[in-house]
């Protein structure tokens, strides 16, 4: 059950890529019962996007594992193709995505996301990223020269 309130049904084995799911269900593996999970911090639109890739995950192909150090900063070099498109949203879904994954313990999911924010920071300045993360600067000009020198 999303943060708004829908529900989505979503077959046992797909749910259980998510941790939470698992330890919500605990032993009870009766798949014919319905069981509600809340997820309070999740928008529906973005639990509908980690239900498709759960399923895609489940029932197409598993992604390739993501290892580090990582051999390309090209995400369709790392995992497949399919995988580097669903990533390749707009920066506040692939926040909530982060969040998500995170929230309902995704591992693969976790690694993919973090991935494509990764990648959407390397070579940037700590200007740029501090932008795309909204984070204020609260360093004074002369505390800013003396990390600029150290360096």
């Amino acid at each position: 059950v999303s943060k708004e309130g829908d529900t989505f049904e979503v077959p046992v084995d797909i749910a259980k890529l998510s941790n939470l799911v698992v330890t919500t269900l605990g032993e009870d593996d009766d798949e014919e019962d319905m069981v509600e999970i809340p997820l309070p911090n999740v928008k529906a639109t973005v639990l509908a996007k980690v239900i498709e890739y759960c399923t895609h995950y489940k029932q197409v192909e598993s992604m390739t594992p993501i290892t580090t150090p990582l051999k390309s900063i090209r995400i369709e070099e790392i995992v497949q193709e399919w995988y580097a498109d669903f990533v390749n949203v707009d920066q506040t879904l692939l926040f909530e995505l982060v969040t998500a994954a995170n929230f309902m313990d995704i591992k693969a999911l976790l690694d993919l996301t973090c991935l494509a924010v990764s990648v959407l920071i390397k070579g940037k300045s700590a200007e740029e990223i501090r932008r795309i993360f909204n984070i204020s600067n609260d360093f004074s000009p002369e505390e800013e020269e003396n990390i600029a020198t150290s360096t």
